[in-house]
């Protein structure tokens, strides 16, 4: 009894202590709770107290201290769509970071989770139907892209505050720096380098109601440089990029898509509509500008907002008027659509305090780039979600602007390269030409139509200069006037087309016939081609008594009716209707639609060879040759007129270097036509007399190969040039030439020409098509293209000595044929067939040939050894 009393007062005691300590412990914490009282979190008045606020759709801080920024988004702002754009405002152009260049445009919306605020991309290349219950599971698959995130700064009851630096000061939005291919030999383009987002800083920040745009200086180092790029970078280790990034409030208005069509070129948008069973399940709509008609019901209305551009300041006094009248041309057009003065024209004043990279201005501009990328471009952005075009801006390159030639490098006789498809055929049939990701991020990076026009009006100029020699001086300087006023309309015309949301038509150039060109009462009436949206070349009449315009001048007929479809307005119920009714039209010659996706300027490309660059007319074959002609007239000619007393011999070079680019404008053009097929893209039900694919006659194949090979192939092809090899001296500057050698070097000139010629004709993709089309039509078998490709290279000196030229090309010829037995794949079984039948012929052909000089005798040896090593791997 005594030892249990004991163990409980042991318990008791115990139990005690512990309540003790527990409560000393507690009393203990109570105190340094009252100590460590925890802060406040910072308000936003305390994270913006050294800042200046730029209020707008989204308010920014710029700390004056340090330069950072950060914005405030309200709580109203997430969950809703905006529109982010970016500009490039100067940079390497070589990587197309040209001043005010419209890059990129996407949909983003902000959302909250958690402690942090978080900027996603949406996805916008899909449409759900809301009366199909699939429509519930849209984007199951489809997670849209966090490009920022950041931890909130501070906020209050309306919404909250984000440091941006990240965002702006980083490659999160726009990437600046492109994506090479791992194929491209180091050094082989210039290399921004790494980011430096220490040394990267804000140069402008302006918000208005509708859009903020922040502009930012990214900084790019790279300490061992490979390519120390042209002369417009000052040290290839440190280079400057400027980047305009803007926030748009998506429009609120009843502005209505437009659907696009194959018949009819316009940019826009392709989406999938995944709520179709349709076999052709698309919405995709078209870019155009929101216009309204002041009076609804009148067939002929101004527009309640007209589109207007504004002709910077920047721009040469004398080109300011033709520019404006240019622009106005386009008016003619929207008067189908039933708008009257819908393009306005306006010019900035050297006044002005607004700033032309405002997005609220549409501008033409005038710049002078080292090294441009382009001669000019005329780039717009639209809504993502409907195509309203939102803003637009044209550049153009003062020399381009002026016709002057922007290179040297073409055609030059020099080291370049030319890409032969049958060195690598599998790579030259699966190949997209290699773009560079981050160079062809905008539709408009290709268009390099300025310096096509630049070319074509050397051409002109050398005409007039050598062919109008007995014309009065005065007169051929009005000429020249005329011409090149010609040349800014066509210029600023196609520009101002494509911020009007039409793409290329490089089928247009085929509206006339040769006879009809110089007819200046039907040219100014419905122009020389069909749309000013095509690469034409330059109309030079061979006869200069009969010369008519050198451009076209205005709206062509697939212009109107273009413009027709894509604005005129129509009520939602009879909008289907009306605009069938406008593309029944579409099997009008001259209404004649193929764009860049057509267009067989890369060999291999394309298969209609009307859609092309540099042709004119519709009977290529007839203006081929006149062309040819043309230009072996005006070769002879070139040194008298262009070699003057007190200058070097760079002109006479640059001049003689354009009607080669003739000659191999003409040769591509005419080559195309062999196995080439004609694409109709009516619509069933329309009236049409064709097929959708019809392959070009037989008669225009062979007639297309007999003129290649009179003035491409021939031993006399070029003999004209000769008098003129020893005075085509470039100017020497420094050591401009070093390591090259600055003798002209002919035979690569000329070997240029002939191989591209022949890769175009013997590119898998064109030996493919002649077979597939041989089982509906087409009779030239590859059999007898390549019989006759060979008579043409070899036939006319068998029974003598072979030219320099000539060796050249029936080595290379040979060396192509040899290539196409052997190939492991790319070309198919009866090309193959066909080019070992060819070589046989040629082997047995060159046993019976003459030959009294020694390097005759080489050549031919040659020929003979490369033919018997492909036949003994056969």
């Amino acid at each position: 009894m005594k030892k249990n009393i004991t163990l409980l007062s042991l318990v008791l005691f115990l139990a005690t202590g512990a309540f003790a300590q527990k409560k000393k412990k507690a009393l203990a914490a109570d105190s340094l709770k009252k100590v460590q009282v925890t802060p406040p979190k910072p308000s936003i008045k305390d994270k913006i107290k050294s800042s200046k606020k730029i209020d707008g759709l989204f308010a920014m801080y710029r700390d004056t201290v340090t330069g950072s920024l950060q914005m405030y988004v309200k709580k109203d702002q997430l969950g809703k769509d905006y529109i982010y754009q970016s500009f490039s405002m100067g940079g390497p152009t070589t990587l197309y970071l040209n001043q005010n260049m419209i890059r990129t445009t996407w949909l983003f919306y902000i959302q909250k989770s958690d402690d942090k605020i978080e900027l996603l991309q949406r996805n916008t290349n899909f449409y759900y139907d809301k009366l199909n219950p699939v429509s519930k599971v849209a984007n199951v698959d489809v997670s849209d892209a966090v490009f920022y995130s950041d931890k909130v700064a501070a906020q209050d009851s309306l919404g909250y505050l984000i440091s941006v630096d990240g965002l702006f000061l980083g490659d999160k939005l726009d990437p600046v720096k492109p994506v090479f291919p791992p194929t491209l030999p180091p050094g082989a383009v210039f290399n921004l380098g790494s980011l430096n987002a220490f040394k990267s800083k804000y140069q402008k920040t302006r918000s208005f109601p509708g859009n903020t745009d922040v502009v930012v200086e990214l900084a790019y180092d790279n300490p061992v440089p490979l390519n120390n790029g042209g002369k417009d970078i000052t040290d290839a280790r440190y280079v400057r990029v400027k980047m305009q990034h803007s926030f748009l409030e998506v429009p609120k208005n009843d502005f209505r898509p437009r659907r696009d069509d194959p018949r009819v070129g316009y940019f826009g948008a392709e989406v999938d509509n995944l709520t179709s069973i349709s076999p052709t399940p698309y919405k995709d709509f078209i870019s155009r500008w929101n216009l309204k008609k002041k009076d609804p019901s009148a067939a002929l209305s101004e527009p309640v907002e007209p589109i207007v551009f504004w002709i910077e300041n920047t721009t040469p006094l004398a080109y300011r008027p033709i520019i404006k009248e240019a622009g106005e041309k386009w008016n003619e057009a929207f008067e189908k659509a039933g708008f009257k003065n819908a393009v306005v024209m306006k010019e900035m004043s050297d006044t002005a305090t607004w700033d032309p990279a405002d997005i609220a201005y549409n501008v033409i501009r005038w710049v002078s780039s080292a090294y441009p990328s382009y001669g000019a471009i005329g780039p717009s952005f639209y809504n993502p979600l409907t195509g309203q075009i939102l803003g637009a801006d044209i550049t153009v390159e003062w020399r381009s602007g002026a016709g002057t030639v922007v290179t040297d490098d073409l055609f030059n006789g020099g080291n370049a390269v030319l890409k032969l498809p049958w060195e690598n055929p599998i790579e030259a049939v699966s190949s997209k030409s290699g773009h560079i990701h981050g160079l062809d991020k905008n539709h408009m990076a290709s268009c390099a139509l300025a310096q096509e026009l630049s070319m074509q009006y050397q051409t002109g100029l050398t005409a007039i200069e050598a062919l109008d020699a007995d014309v009065p001086e005065a007169k051929r300087a009005e000429t020249v006037r005329e011409m090149h006023k010609q040349f800014l309309y066509y210029l600023i015309m196609h520009e101002m087309g494509h911020t009007l949301g039409l793409n290329h038509n490089m089928k247009a150039s085929q509206m006339l016939s040769p006879a009809q060109m110089n007819d200046i009462a039907l040219t100014r009436k419905i122009g020389l081609q069909g749309s000013v949206m095509d690469y034409p070349a330059i109309n030079v009449s061979s006869d200069r008594s009969k010369q008519g315009d050198y451009y076209t001048t205005k709206a062509g007929p697939y212009d109107l009716w273009a413009i027709e479809y894509g604005y005129t307005p129509f009520s939602e119920s009879e909008e289907e209707a009306g605009l069938n009714k406008i593309l029944s039209r579409s099997t009008d010659p001259q209404l004649a639609f193929g764009n860049d996706a057509d267009d067989m300027r890369s060999p291999g490309a394309g298969i209609d060879p009307r859609v092309n660059v540099n042709d004119h007319t519709n009977d290529m074959m007839a203006y081929g040759e006149d062309r040819f002609k043309l230009v072996n007239t005006m070769i002879i000619k070139l040194k008298s007129r262009f070699s003057k007393t007190g200058q070097s011999y760079q002109e006479l070079r640059q001049r003689y270097l354009q009607l080669n680019g003739q000659r191999a404008s003409m040769a591509a053009a005419i080559s195309r036509f062999v196995g080439g097929v004609y694409v109709d893209r009516s619509f069933v039900g329309q009236k049409t007399t064709v097929a959708p694919f019809t392959p070009v006659p037989v008669e225009y194949q062979k007639k297309a190969m007999a003129l290649l090979g009179k003035y491409v192939f021939a031993p006399n092809a070029f003999d004209a040039d000769s008098p003129l090899f020893p005075y085509l001296q470039i100017q020497r500057r420094g050591f401009g030439f070093f390591g090259t050698n600055e003798d002209f070097k002919p035979q690569n000139t000329f070997m240029g020409i002939q191989l591209s010629t022949l890769a175009q004709i013997l590119h898998p993709n064109t030996l493919t098509r002649i077979n597939n089309s041989g089982l509906y039509g087409n009779a030239y078998s590859v059999a007898s293209v390549m019989s006759d490709l060979a008579n043409d290279i070899f036939a006319a000196d068998l029974k003598s000595n072979v030219n320099l030229l000539r060796q050249n090309l029936q080595t290379e010829f040979v060396k192509a044929s040899t290539s196409i037995v052997s190939a492991p794949g790319g070309y198919d079984n009866a090309s193959k067939a066909a080019a070992l039948y060819t070589l046989k012929k040629i082997k047995t052909q060159l046993g019976g040939a003459v030959s009294t000089n020694e390097q005759t005798k080489a050549h031919r040896t040659n020929l003979t050894f490369l033919i018997d090593k492909a036949l003994a791997v056969k």
